[in-house]
């Protein structure tokens, strides 16, 4: 530019404001143009996994000095006091801790407070990271992928609190990525549902960062690293130490991974807000806030407007929208972040509650980013319309109606398939509880994976979630206490953002029976820091499970709501604390967040049958220590919890009790107590192959007091057993029932006052047919009966599903029956079964529910467990037509079932 005369002050500052204002709207044109919208791509394909470091790599690429441990006893008490932290120093180690804690920034609210990386990118010389490295001999594998789970189980040794597979030590995975050239200029991000543990990224031989909480979910900035066009070599690195949980934790990238590309001007990660103020059934008010971030060079102007929809059961959304928020417009700088503030009104709200008096209905937000007046990103935000109150005495009300917390507590592993996550299997554990009557989901003790709280919303269920299992203090040598100084309030605030928007999700909790309970004003102090922090996220509020801290402790009073671990019915020798929490903290809601812990094998009836109604395992008294097994009887639980019977009388006494959360739902792998030589836990109400043992039913009858059924126990072919006593048990929730042997009565029983199960304690066994009939308030209600089964002569299966998808993630679970020559179970089979797979199938996994088993899961061959066993189907990807389970059996006729692949 030239000028023939000297300009003045006011002239230049014109032409450079002129300047600017071309630049910014040459600069929003162009964030326009490169815009192609974003694309959210899972990436789980085509993955090269090894475990092991390099031979004789030199590098240091721990994220941190650990404790040294020896090997520690098996069998700790479950309960246990947590212990001091052990005082560890990095010395002069080049540690990977500088590298990775930045990737917590986004999380730290005090930027004062935020890390600085340091220059440089360790792990750059490590042949595993490099694009030019051969690692066509490694694993090809495809995820979600647990790296343990196919086993074998480590037999000796004290590894039972991990469930006997070796899920510790160090993996690498390796995968390239396609960026094609037209990708410059767009923002690319690595999302990481779940990596177990201790993740560092590396592309291109760059180190990118790292997340060390084996449970969070957690995103990644690429764009700075990757060539568009060219080959983008991605490398993660794993390092899952021994002794870091309590149960089987599982190894490796085990959720899903995905490449998220955007436009430079996009909603940001979690970026949205949805909440509902005023909800009743004439109008709700729904607001909804977006992150907008702007990661060019120049400012921008945003314009952001939402449309509502009905969300249907299938996810998709249809028809025209319900109502919409309008278009708000503001700048956003350069590298910089806007939030953006919408509310509307959705008329006659179709509201979301739990089955079966409410129903879970959802809608979507669909919000719109305009940049240029054209479409840069479109965000879709499910929520649903709801109203939760904790009304202290008077419990849960959702939408106006008192909801009874009928709970259970859940860990993540999926049993044969172990930590990598699956929708289906998860889907049919849910499906399974809701036939008990459950209506509430605690996530113990982590945040599970983001596809289950989705299924959740789906069907109904409320949530707890849960985000910690120890605080400050450890519960194994190298849990999360090693990083929770670190860390907490990135994980908690990552918990908090990723799941907001879940109706399901009631109650947060930020802690399981943490050790600072112990610790007086102390404890409470980083209680009430966490608290706060949920706070200031979210509305809904905040808890942490407590097993030790009682009424006058400082501990309880920071809580929102008052969660307790058996300590309600009374815990060891200590009475029932209820009373004694409600005359502290008459306005808030208690309920049991983890209650009974009772114990038993599916199909093991030890004799003598105890009379009481509740107590600890113990040899002849409910625990077989030759064999392993737990009555199932459903008397029995570990020595700090109950029976179900002695929970409900508990409760029962005291009506302002919101309701309990049984431990647990079911069998999962590791903390087999009491007997830590097995592969799993005993305290299920349905076992590890999801198979419903008999205090499924006792369940039931209390959660779903209109089901017309009577359960008896045990099983009535005892060879060997003539002439002896064999108590006899039923569940149901008739008032009174009467007992027939061979038509011969045994008595009527009229329902005691707490009293859960009909008794018949003094029963002879004779073979032939045990009758029971009963009745509610006088009417006949339900009739049942069970027969003395003849010799095992033939297998029978029964799949879940006729028809499944052919892209190698959906399943089918088989049920095979070992029957007798009238299609009877019989119900002391044990004899191996053989498994294979006809047609576009595969066989992923089998298992039969004995937490005794140590057969890997993988295996073709799988004994029966008291008639009974699993088998785990899947179609090859892109698989089509029929595939066909056959089980054979020595001495046995076979069996088939036939299930449809329908292509992807």
């Amino acid at each position: 530019m030239r000028f023939d005369r000297t300009m003045g002050a006011g002239e230049r500052l014109s032409i450079a404001f002129g300047l600017a204002v071309l630049w910014a709207l040459l600069a929003t044109a162009a964030i326009a143009q490169t815009a192609v919208g974003r694309e959210r791509i899972r990436i789980d394909d085509n993955w090269r996994f090894t475990r092991g470091d390099p031979a004789g790599m030199t590098t240091d690429l721990r994220y941190d000095v650990r404790p040294v441990v020896e090997r520690s006893a098996d069998g700790r008490v479950a309960d246990a006091e947590p212990e001091d932290a052990v005082a560890v120093r990095a010395g002069d180690s080049r540690v990977l801790k500088p590298w990775i804690l930045p990737t917590a920034n986004a999380f730290i609210a005090d930027p004062a407070k935020w890390h600085v990386r340091p220059a440089g990118d360790p792990g750059s010389d490590v042949a595993y990271v490099q694009s030019g490295f051969d690692d066509s001999a490694w694993t090809k594998v495809t995820l979600p992928h647990d790296w343990a789970i196919a086993g074998p189980f480590i037999k000796d040794g004290p590894y039972g609190g991990m469930g006997r597979l070796k899920s510790w030590g160090i993996g690498w995975y390796r995968k390239t990525l396609d960026i094609p050239a037209r990708d410059a200029g767009r923002s690319i991000f690595l999302d990481v549902d779940g990596a177990m543990s201790y993740a560092t990224v590396w592309l291109n031989g760059r180190l990118v960062g790292g997340w060390p909480y084996g449970y969070n979910g957690w995103r990644l900035d690429l764009t700075p690293h990757v060539v568009p066009g060219g080959r983008n070599q991605l490398a993660i690195r794993l390092d899952n130490p021994p002794e870091s949980a309590r149960w089987y934790p599982g190894g490796g990238l085990y959720r899903d991974v995905w490449l998220v590309k955007a436009a430079p001007v996009h909603v940001g990660h979690w970026g949205s807000i949805v909440r509902t103020p005023k909800v009743d059934k004439a109008a709700a008010e729904v607001t909804l806030a977006l992150t907008i971030d702007n990661d060019s060079d120049a400012a921008a102007t945003v314009e952001v407007a939402s449309d509502l929809y009905v969300l249907g059961a299938d996810g998709r959304h249809t028809g025209r929208p319900v109502a919409r928020i309008a278009a708000a417009r503001q700048q956003v700088a350069a590298k910089g972040s806007a939030r953006f503030d919408g509310a509307t009104v959705i008329a006659n709200p179709r509201l979301w509650g739990p089955p079966p008096t409410q129903q879970p209905n959802r809608y979507v937000a669909v919000s719109s980013v305009r940049v240029g007046g054209r479409v840069v990103d479109s965000y879709e935000t499910p929520f649903g319309v709801r109203d939760i109150e904790f009304a202290g005495p008077r419990g849960v009300i959702v939408n106006g109606q008192p909801v009874r917390l009928n709970g259970v507590n859940n860990h993540h592993d999926l049993g044969a398939l172990g930590a990598a996550f699956n929708v289906r299997a998860a889907e049919r554990q849910l499906e399974i509880l809701r036939e008990m009557g459950v209506n509430a989901i605690r996530m113990s003790h982590n945040p599970p994976a983001p596809e289950l709280l989705d299924l959740t919303d789906r069907m109904g269920f409320l949530v707890i979630d849960e985000v910690f299992d120890s605080w400050e203090r450890k519960k194994t040598p190298l849990d999360f206490h090693l990083i929770f100084p670190d860390w907490h309030e990135a994980d908690l605030r990552s918990m908090l953002r990723r799941d907001r928007n879940h109706p399901s999700i009631m109650l947060w909790s930020v802690g399981n029976e943490v050790g600072e309970q112990y610790t007086g004003e102390e404890g409470a102090a980083i209680a009430r820091k966490l608290v706060g922090i949920v706070r200031e996220e979210d509305t809904r509020p905040a808890t942490s499970a407590m097993n030790y801290a009682k009424p006058d402790m400082p501990m309880p009073a920071e809580m929102d709501v008052i969660n307790i671990n058996y300590q309600g019915s009374g815990i060891r020798t200590l009475p029932g604390q209820y009373p004694a929490f409600r005359a502290k903290f008459p306005d808030k809601v208690i309920f049991e967040s983890e209650s009974a812990s009772a114990l038993s094998s599916r199909g093991e009836y030890l004799f003598p049958v105890s009379g009481s109604v509740s107590g600890p395992v113990r040899p002849g008294s409910g625990g077989d220590p030759v064999t392993h097994h737990v009555s199932a009887y459903e008397l029995h639980a570990s020595d700090f919890g109950s029976s179900a019977d002695r929970e409900f009388s508990a409760i029962d006494q005291n009506p302002d009790v919101a309701g309990e959360f049984v431990w647990t739902g079911f069998d999962y792998l590791g903390e087999p107590t009491p007997y830590y030589t097995s592969r799993s836990s005993y305290s299920g109400i349905v076992d590890l192959a999801g198979f419903r043992k008999d205090r499924f039913y006792l369940y039931q009858a209390r959660w779903r007091p209109d089901l017309k059924f009577a359960h008896i126990l045990p099983h009535w072919t005892w060879p060997g057993r003539e002439g002896e006593v064999t108590p006899v048990h039923v569940f149901s929730s008739a008032d009174e029932a009467e007992l027939f042997v061979n038509g011969e009565s045994q008595g009527r029983i009229k329902r005691a006052p707490f009293a859960y199960r009909f008794r018949w304690d003094f029963v002879t066994y004779q073979p032939g047919v045990l009758q029971v009939v009963t009745w509610k308030e006088g009417k006949p209600w339900a009739d049942a009966s069970v027969e003395t089964v003849g010799e095992a002569s033939a297998l029978s299966a029964t799949a879940d599903r006729s028809r499944i998808a052919g892209d190698g993630r959906d399943l089918a679970f088989v049920t095979v029956d070992v029957v007798d020559s009238q299609r009877r179970i019989a119900p002391r089979a044990k004899m191996p079964i053989r498994f294979r797979v006809e047609g576009p199938g595969e066989l992923v996994a089998t298992d039969n529910g004995d937490p005794t088993d140590l057969t890997a899961f993988p295996s073709a061959t799988r004994a029966a467990f008291n008639g009974k066993a699993l088998a785990i189907v899947r179609a090859r990807p892109g698989g089509k037509g029929p595939i066909t389970l056959v089980a054979e059996a020595d001495g046995l006729a076979p069996t088939r079932v036939v299930v449809t692949a329908t292509g992807k």
